[in-house]
């Protein structure tokens, strides 16, 4: 890890806000590709999936979301469900950002991507009871439309077009086939 990378990681520590920020953006622009540096950050990443700080539950999830594509030993299918749960977090905000970024997962390979499309099709199906189930619902749809425009895999948007007609609700199938215009 050069040291850019690493002085961004330390400044997600900041007490500046703004330094956060700017620390976090740039991690973010940096897993928009493949890393050579993911494993040496994997372990603290997902130690912070169950730290006290929902800003680090919050970080943690998005930062390995995008650095699925960077594991070449797979870890990633071990250590999904620890992300998964981050999707559930009691803060709300801290679950809805892992949850629109964990469709990166399904960049880094067919199992990968077969992981996430069955979290997925599980939690659309049977997550009713849960707070705000329709936004978590939409937020899925709109993950299932990125993972399709960069994979153009027609089993995901077939998966999608199942979800949505098990929808009961017209006006909500509405809005979640607005995900996909």
């Amino acid at each position: 890890m050069n040291d850019t990378i690493k002085s961004y990681f330390e400044n997600l520590e900041s007490p500046d806000k703004n330094s956060q920020y700017e620390a976090f953006q740039n991690i973010i622009h940096a897993t928009n590709g493949k890393v050579d540096w993911a494993y040496e950050v994997w372990d603290e990443l997902i130690d912070w999936l169950t730290d006290k700080d929902n800003h680090r539950r919050s970080r943690a999830g998005q930062f390995l979301s995008a650095l699925a594509i960077s594991d070449p030993e797979k870890r990633m299918l071990h250590d999904f469900p620890k992300l998964w749960e981050v999707t559930k977090d009691s803060k709300f905000v801290t679950a809805r950002h892992t949850l629109q970024s964990i469709w990166k997962v399904g960049l880094a390979g067919q199992e990968q991507r077969e992981m996430l499309l069955n979290h997925i099709i599980d939690r659309f199906k049977n997550g009713m009871n849960e707070k705000n189930h329709t936004l978590i619902r939409y937020d899925m749809m709109v993950g299932l439309k990125k993972l399709y425009n960069e994979v153009t895999d027609e089993q995901i948007k077939e998966i999608a077009m199942d979800l949505i007609e098990y929808e009961e609700d017209s006006k909500y199938r509405k809005k979640y086939m607005s995900a996909w215009k």
